[in-house]
């Protein structure tokens, strides 16, 4: 019995038992009562519609959920970044799907928000995947709206993108479920298709109240921008549900009939299963990552067994690089390696320090994969390192600190 290996996999347990507490409450957006609320207006969660709508069987993989985490403390906090994202499988055919969180601030956008739906934008567009956009959503968080619009990858890039996926062939639909005003109602009419839930579902630049207040006219939200009005007079909207459950199952229905996506190239072939242990992984990594370890341990874990060909092995230790396959798929693997090594020079190097053979290794392994159009995995673990000038009696010294 080897008692390092015990006492790391139980603090790893541990530590991914506490990353585990942490997204179960990440997951309750804005808390019980919220949720409550939803439920009495007949309206779904954000997880319970993404869940609706993806293929069950299939996995969805949530994107970003720790964005906005332990951020905006004085405003109550913005679990997951006020919106859930990730990509599934819709009618069979891999897609993002963006919702906006209801429960947290109404959906409001805060800063954190629009870096996400950023980054989802960007996935759509480098993946060439469809996208769709569950809104619900209150518009620009306002006591914040002076950091949400001024830097270039903030909140009007996303209708930038919207253009730029539209000309790329990119589908975008929006499924407009609850409120959508201000700024954020730019969105579904910059989509492809736009559905809407009758009752619930709205789109105007500013509601009933503002128009009260701006011009004495009385009006209700229906009326304004609702979905009787944007599907039969305004022609904004392509579709309207009496349910959310109908908006979602048109969704599919939208999907089932797109064009065969491309293939990206990748190989694949029959899996199978890792030389060692996923659990080994635990046992590997020392409480707080403060030993050395061997990465070639931790890759035996990850990749189908006898799959992985190490590049350059005796050159730039401190990088391991080679071929190998995770789940049947060609990859290529760059990761820190975490083992003092003795170089051919008799130079000792420091694991996780990048030296400039590893660099250069790493360089021409990057070129290689792209040339024969292997995706690459990246097994990042490096340590830091400070350099300080110490500048005594006119003298600087540099001093490097691990």
């Amino acid at each position: 019995m080897n008692l390092d290996f015990n006492k790391n996999e139980d603090a790893n347990k541990l530590a991914w038992s506490n990353i585990k507490k942490q997204l179960e409450k990440i997951y309750e957006g804005g808390g019980k009562k919220s949720i409550e609320k939803q439920r009495e207006r007949n309206k779904l969660t954000a997880r319970e519609r993404i869940e609706y709508l993806c293929d069950s069987g299939k996995p969805f993989t949530e994107i970003g959920a720790f964005a906005g985490f332990e951020m905006y403390a004085e405003q109550g906090g913005c679990p997951a970044g006020g919106t859930v994202s990730g990509i599934g499988y819709v009618s069979g055919r891999q897609c993002i799907v963006v919702a906006n969180d209801q429960t947290v601030k109404a959906g409001a956008w805060f800063p954190i928000s629009g870096k996400k739906n950023l980054r989802m934008q960007e996935m759509a567009m480098e993946n060439k995947l469809p996208i769709i956009y569950l809104v619900d959503s209150a518009g620009v968080y306002l006591p914040m709206q002076d950091e949400i619009f001024p830097d270039k990858e903030h909140f009007g890039r996303i209708f930038r993108n919207n253009a730029k996926m539209s000309a790329m062939g990119i589908t975008q639909i929006a499924a407009v479920m609850g409120a959508c005003v201000a700024g954020g109602a730019y969105l579904p009419i910059m989509s492809d298709e736009t559905l809407m839930v009758e009752g619930n579902g709205s789109i105007f630049l500013a509601g009933s109240y503002l128009v009260k207040a701006a011009i004495g006219e009385d009006i209700d939200n229906e009326t304004l921008g609702g979905a009787e009005t944007h599907n039969a007079i305004s022609g904004i909207a392509d579709y309207k549900f009496a349910t959310e459950k109908e908006c979602l199952d048109h969704i599919k229905k939208i999907f089932s009939k797109l064009g065969k996506p491309q293939d990206a190239g990748f190989d694949r072939i029959q899996p199978l299963a890792p030389k060692s242990n996923n659990g080994d992984i635990y046992s590997i990594i020392s409480e707080g990552n403060t030993k050395p370890y061997n990465m070639v341990d931790l890759i035996n874990c990850i990749t189908d067994a006898d799959s992985f060909d190490e590049f350059k092995e005796d050159y730039g230790k401190t990088i391991v690089c080679g071929y190998g396959r995770v789940d049947g798929w060609a990859v290529g693997i760059v990761a820190n390696q975490r083992l003092v090594i003795k170089n051919k020079k008799g130079e000792m190097q420091l694991g996780g320090v990048i030296y400039n053979d590893s660099a250069d290794k790493a360089a021409r392994f990057i070129m290689n994969c792209n040339q024969k159009k292997i995706p690459l995995v990246f097994l990042q673990d490096v340590t830091v390192i400070a350099t300080i000038a110490i500048k005594a009696n006119n003298n600087f010294f540099i001093v490097s600190v691990f």
